[in-house]
């Protein structure tokens, strides 16, 4: 397959029962795959919403896909990064060892992170926007 994408990124959400609720994370995967256009980028939920991580997880190694980094979109560690994650990454990789699995760490341990909120919360002058 030439020009076939061997590595993917999945955005895995917590997912909500307004379509809204999505939007934000529709518009990160849109800036990611402008700035890697090579990437393939997916999105999953946990609940609430469809595709959940296994079958995006399935569909990828369907397509070839040979690495994946799972980009969880959940501010801090909690019960569904630490517990249900592992999990599901677990399961998948029973069926498809083959398949690199690597997950992100959650934005609150993203580098820069913290700081670019903290200035973009207060203006130039320190004080509340």
């Amino acid at each position: 397959m030439k020009g076939a994408k061997v590595e993917a990124m999945v955005l895995f959400a917590h997912g909500a029962r307004a379509a809204r609720w999505a939007q934000p994370l529709l518009r990160l995967q849109d800036e990611l795959a402008q700035r890697a256009p090579g990437l393939r980028i997916e999105i999953a939920y946990l609940e609430l919403q469809a595709p959940d991580l296994p079958q995006v997880l399935e569909d990828l190694a369907r397509a070839g896909i040979a690495r994946i980094r799972i980009a969880p979109v959940f501010w801090s560690l909690g019960g569904h990064v630490v517990r249900d994650l592992p999990a599901l990454v677990d399961e998948f990789h029973a069926r498809r060892p083959a398949v690199r699995v690597e997950v992100l760490p959650v934005l609150a341990e993203l580098p820069g992170l913290l700081e670019f909120l903290a200035a973009a919360l207060l203006g130039a002058d320190g004080a509340p926007r």
